[in-house]
């Protein structure tokens, strides 16, 4: 697979976890501290250039807000969900 192709689907890769980031902030049943953590790892995902780094940032980020104990339990799962799609992407960047 050529560099080209690989960026792309890493870049495509992103925006799915990104939709997946967004469902969670457009919830209202979530806390706002939660939300705002989850609007925050969406960032570094999405502005940095060093993509190893940001996606690392955003796991401990949302590792963070996972043990919140007002989080609804949905959204519990949800933020697993994230966490483990960006360990995967992680994975494909090494």
């Amino acid at each position: 697979m050529s560099a080209k192709a690989e960026t792309k689907d890493i870049t495509e890769d992103i925006k799915a976890v990104v939709e997946l980031m967004d469902s969670v902030i457009a919830d209202n049943s979530v806390p706002r501290n939660i939300r705002a953590a989850v609007d925050e790892a969406r960032g570094k995902i999405e502005s940095s250039e060093e993509k190893g780094v940001s996606i690392t940032t955003a796991i401990y980020r949302l590792d963070d807000i996972s043990n919140d104990i007002n989080m609804p339990s949905h959204t519990r799962t949800e933020i697993w969900g994230i966490i483990s799609e960006l360990e995967a992407l992680k994975e494909k960047l090494k």
